[in-house]
């Protein structure tokens, strides 16, 4: 037997932590955390340490499937591309590029291939169809930094290694491992903050694993966030403890268009919405101004209802207003090494074009996934005929998702990137399975966006690929070229785009090349030593990034190979830095704390307290497992089971109410649907609230995922409503779902 140790970065969620895998001829055999990764520093959760069971999961695909009638066979590589050419470019030459949807998942922000080769999948299409998670749980943040900060990628993390105050709504670190905030080991950090004599609040319609280890829990009513951080803003108003530090005093416009804005906005007329008492709201906006270092943050909580975009941009205009943002311990922008420091975006624009059925805005450059059932079922031109999925099981995860699963049956031809056949790729025609997580190399091009340090680390295949086994980026290459309809060769897509980067960078003011010759460029390119033109363009984007070598302009600087081969751990950059200079993209070259789309969408939080109090009813909220992560790991037997169940949570109140004990099965029912589930009565939920996590319901047909079959639960979004988004980023509303509950008739406790 062959034994031997390599380190690779988790790719299973958003904490980025360094692994240790023993294999032993050729199979992880065991994963330990890596003690010397510098951000991780050994950490390690359910979800790392099962990797090698994903790893070696017997139902994964290792080669492609073709689907005949209702079956899938496998298939060889060619085979299956000569089917997707088949399949996709008489519907594009018949119908138009529109009429081919593009759906990206979130497990492709989790690799090399999603992020380098998905955009080139999208423009070889050339379509405007393009759907992916975002706007299922993150778009509204990317909006509203793009109206604050002029670019929606431009997201301020807290600071959590400096900070003294950490305010959290919507947020469980401890369960999600953190969320547009990539912090290995959060619940370290956060004991950390309350070590050296800090605070952590926690705001949460449960009273969650992070509430648990929190200073203090505040219950909110679902959907209240907006209102709750407008009244905070109010008290800060109103007391006179707003202080932007002078670095920010003439970066910010709209101060006083804000003070306005919240006016009426007090603690005591949004009590009735929010659920939580004046005093408590107004000791709260005392203490955030009280810190000396503060960071507001909010993550799906606050994103995925009707009030998104409102809530994600309080959340920020609260870090600018008590001179938090852009300083250490508050709200700071991450440097990623991959990305030029001369990137200038043209201001965020969204609604640059808008959905045929609904008339719902773009927002980089993509449609609201509340629709893509819409777009699929209704007739006309341009209806949405073909889909290409990379990753995701929208057929679960989308809202009404039942509605969606029907869509994708009738479609004329589908072709999803995916290691599974699950409820949706059982519908295409033709499934490409990536390799294992063991034969690829990683680099978070998506998550060192977000750190709460800078750092960057590079992994390669732990693992050889099997001899004509391709890569998911060559997977990804190719499908973009049978898209482009070109005569080209995925190699020439690499090369086309390292030129035009080479030659965007050798013009650019600023950048580290300005100036020199592209060809030359690429002829030093091409002089180090990487494997393949994959990491060739990874090594371009690090050595043109801030801790870049410049292509020889600074000796000492970041590429590649360096990163590879002197540190296999990861390299620590340093705390974050303030480089609000670097972000800004908005026409003003100032912060717009205002902005007039936001500003209009504030009527409908007046609209609401203006209208009679409607009689209170139950409303469902999603919730998150230490051991889950969406519907993907659902078929690895050390994640489900135990606590990893598929229940709904409610109140002992509720319970008591609807007369329901522990065990009983409950019919739960909202617009969109009914289920059945088991109840599950608890004092962790505020009453009036109910709870089912998200990403199960694996009891379909056509599906090869045994494990997750044997513990199917239910899918939560049979019960969400696709009709209603926030207007602003077209976010479905996930939580704060009217349903309601009752006994359900079987006869028989479960």
């Amino acid at each position: 037997m062959v034994s031997r140790v390599a380190f690779r970065t988790c790719p299973l969620c958003e904490a980025v932590c360094g692994l240790r895998l023993r294999i032993d001829d050729g199979v992880v055999t065991e994963v330990r955390g890596d003690r010397d990764d510098p951000l991780s520093r050994g950490y390690i959760c359910p979800k790392g340490a099962s990797l090698g069971r994903l790893d070696a999961d017997p139902d994964r695909l290792d080669a492609p499937l073709l689907r005949t009638g209702d079956s899938h066979e496998r298939a060889g590589w060619d085979e299956a591309f000569d089917a997707v050419a088949r399949g996709l470019r008489p519907i594009i030459d018949r119908h138009g590029h529109d009429a081919v949807a593009v759906y990206l998942g979130n497990p492709s922000a989790h690799s090399i291939a999603g992020p380098l080769y998905g955009a080139a999948v999208i423009k070889a299409l050339r379509t405007r169809n393009v759907y992916t998670a975002s706007t299922a749980d993150q778009m509204p943040k990317h909006v509203s930094s793009g109206h604050l900060f002029g670019d929606p990628t431009a997201i301020p993390v807290p600071d959590l290694d400096r900070t003294d105050h950490l305010l959290m709504f919507g947020a469980n670190p401890l369960e999600s491992n953190g969320s547009l905030c990539s912090a290995p080991d959060f619940p370290g950090r956060l004991r950390a903050i309350r070590a050296r004599g800090g605070t952590v609040t926690v705001v949460d319609p449960r009273r969650t694993r992070t509430a648990d280890l929190a200073d203090e829990h505040v219950f909110i009513r679902p959907g209240g966030d907006a209102f709750l951080l407008a009244a905070l803003a109010q008290v800060l108003f109103a007391e006179d403890l707003v202080a932007p530090p002078a670095a920010l005093a003439d970066r910010v416009n709209g101060l006083d268009d804000v003070r306005a804005l919240v006016r009426d906005l007090t603690p005591e007329r949004v009590a009735g919405v929010t659920g939580v008492a004046p005093a408590v709201t107004r000791r709260m906006a005392r203490a955030l101004a009280a810190a000396p270092r503060a960071a507001v943050y909010g993550r799906l909580g606050t994103t995925t209802q009707a009030f998104g975009t409102l809530s994600s941009w309080l959340v920020d205009v609260l870090n600018i207003v008590t001179g938090n943002l852009d300083r250490p311990g508050g709200a700071m922008f991450p440097r990623a090494a991959h990305l030029p420091v001369y990137r200038r975006r043209q201001p965020f624009a969204p609604g640059r074009w808008r959905s045929r059925v609904r008339d719902l805005p773009e927002a980089m450059g993509e449609l609201p996934v509340a629709t893509l059932a819409d777009e699929i079922e209704t007739p006309g031109e341009g209806r949405v005929r073909a889909l290409v999925t990379i990753g995701g099981n929208p057929a679960l995860s989308a809202p009404n998702a039942a509605r969606l699963d029907r869509a994708l049956a009738g479609l004329d031809f589908m072709v999803s990137v995916d290691p599974y056949l699950n409820e949706t790729t059982r519908h295409a025609h033709v499934v490409l399975p990536p390799p294992r997580p063991a034969q690829t190399p990683h680099y978070d091009l998506a998550l060192l966006n977000f750190t709460v340090r800078d750092y960057a680390r590079y992994s390669p295949a732990a693992v050889p690929l099997p001899e004509g086994r391709p890569s998911e980026a060559a997977i990804l290459a190719r499908l973009a070229v049978i898209a482009s309809g070109l005569d080209a060769t995925p190699d020439d897509l690499d090369e086309m785009i390292i030129a035009s980067t080479l030659g965007k960078a050798a013009a650019a003011p600023g950048s580290p090349v300005h100036g020199r010759d592209p060809v030359e460029l690429r002829k030093l390119l091409a002089e180090e030593p990487v494997d393949s033109l994959t990491e060739q363009r990874i090594d371009m984007m690090l050595r043109l990034g801030p801790y870049g070598d410049g292509f020889g302009a600074d000796p000492a600087g970041l590429t590649l190979a360096r990163l590879r081969d002197d540190h296999p751990h990861g390299i620590d950059l340093g705390a974050l830095k303030p480089r609000l200079d670097e972000v800004l993209s908005t026409a003003s070259g100032r912060i717009e704390l205002c902005p007039p789309a936001l500003a209009a969408d504030a009527a409908r939080l007046h609209a609401v307290l203006d209208a009679s109090p409607a009689e209170p009813g139950l409303v469902l909220i999603g919730r998150r497992h230490l051991r889950s992560n969406n519907s993907w790991l659902h078929n690895v037997p050390e994640l489900v089971g135990g606590s990893n169940t598929c229940t709904l949570q409610l109140s002992p109140d509720d319970a008591e109410r609807i007369g329901v004990r522990p065990g009983d099965p409950v019919r739960v029912t909202g617009r969109a649907g009914s289920v059945e589930a088991v109840a599950e009565p608890t004092d962790r939920l505020m009453p009036g609230v109910v709870s089912l996590p998200h990403g199960w319901g694996h009891d379909r047909p056509g599906t090869r995922t045994a494990v997750a079959n044997r513990n199917a639960g239910v899918s939560v979004n049979a019960l969400t409503d696709e009709r209603e988004i926030d207007p602003l980023s077209g976010t479905a509303v996930f939580n704060g779902v009217p349903v309601t509950v009752e006994p359900a008739r079987t006869g028989r406790r479960v």
